[in-house]
């Protein structure tokens, strides 16, 4: 395996530990996935708070495994590391015999493995082959992407996703370059880039060639539609107070994290019932306001963790949370009632129609 290569500091790492942790403190026995471990540095601090948690943990880079599983050895027997995407997360849990579980850590992105090694071709500051795999052992590379895709498919690659707008020059320079010769390289890639993007975009926002190497490594490994799927599996299979965090680190994982969670925490029932009808309401709860971001301090610490979005969330029981509401709600109610004459009912206490439409009234 040879010595580590890159620096990994989890990113987020307390704040991730705080939200986890009253899902992983229950019972004899608990399950937490760490979806995306890397170079398990989330991981062991899961194992070493929590000393009656199994993890389980996928990745699909086999460099970053063998390292992780030396990292965990000390945890051998309640570690089940496994080499997958996360989106084969519910194969993994059916294979291992878990139906559900407690936890589970997704930290998207490039890992810090990945983007230190000069021969994985992710860093376009440094040269190396065009590859751009996770992992190594399957899939296409970004060299047969940037020598094979036409026109507008490379151009809808580098504009969505890589949002760049300058993404039919870029595409077309590449076309120009490769009938000449077969681009291999990150460094002639990014040289490519640069001179495609005008003088003046060329000295804002950062390297010139950052949105492209993000593109064409999110196109290389699939990661947002693996990510699409993802995320809802490992919703449905958490248990009621089970609690899943996302670290996002560009806008197109946030987005998609967010509207994973929108989904479970909307009631879908007709807003203009008065109650929430059986198996229509909310199945989770936030746990944070919108997207949080990383402190000073943090960033001082740890400068990979300057772009990161954390979302969290905690299945709740929806039968307990409707009763919970209409508990509340119903003193209300006979209070407003009783208090308003003229809601239609000759009796000041009664609950008519017009005390019905007072309540509906409120909710909406």
């Amino acid at each position: 395996m040879g010595e580590l290569r890159g620096t990994h500091v989890p990113v987020l790492l307390e704040r991730c530990l705080e939200l986890l942790a009253p899902a992983l403190d229950r019972g004899d026995r608990t399950i937490h996935v760490d979806a995306t471990l890397g170079l398990a540095g989330h991981a062991e601090a899961v194992l070493q708070r929590h000393p009656r948690t199994v993890l389980i943990g996928l990745d699909r880079d086999t460099e970053a495994l063998a390292h992780a599983r030396v990292r965990l050895a000390r945890f051998a027997d309640r570690v089940h590391l496994e080499h997958a995407v996360y989106d084969e997360l519910p194969e993994v849990l059916a294979r291992l015999g878990y139906p559900a579980i407690d936890g589970v850590l997704f930290d998207l992105g490039v890992s810090s493995l990945q983007l230190d090694a000069p021969d994985r071709g992710f860093a376009y500051a440094q040269d190396a082959p065009l590859d751009m795999r996770m992992d190594q052992t399957r899939g296409v590379t970004a060299e047969e992407v940037v020598n094979t895709y036409s026109h507008p498919d490379l151009a809808r690659v580098l504009r969505v996703y890589g949002e760049e707008k300058f993404a039919p020059r870029i595409a077309s320079a590449i076309l120009r370059e490769r009938e000449r010769a077969r681009i291999t390289s990150s460094a002639r890639l990014a040289e490519l880039v640069r001179e495609s993007i005008p003088a003046p975009a060329r000295r804002t926002g950062g390297h010139p060639a950052k949105r492209t190497f993000q593109a064409l490594r999110i196109e290389v490994n699939r990661e947002l539609a693996a990510l699409e799927s993802a995320l809802p599996a490992a919703l449905d299979k958490l248990t009621v107070g089970g609690r899943m965090v996302v670290l996002s680190y560009h806008s197109l994982e946030d987005r998609l994290t967010k509207a994973a969670l929108t989904d479970r925490v909307r009631s879908k029932g007709p807003v203009d019932l008065p109650v929430e009808l059986p198996g229509s309401g909310p199945t989770f709860r936030l746990l944070s306001r919108g997207a949080e971001l990383p402190g000073e301090a943090e960033v001082a610490a740890n400068p990979r963790a300057a772009s990161v979005r954390l979302r969290a969330a905690e299945r709740i029981d929806p039968d307990a949370e409707r009763q919970g509401r209409a508990d509340r709600e119903r003193p209300r109610r006979r209070v407003r009632a009783m208090h308003q004459p003229g809601t239609g009912s000759a009796d000041p206490g009664s609950t008519g129609a017009g005390t019905d439409e007072e309540g509906e009234g409120r909710r909406r």
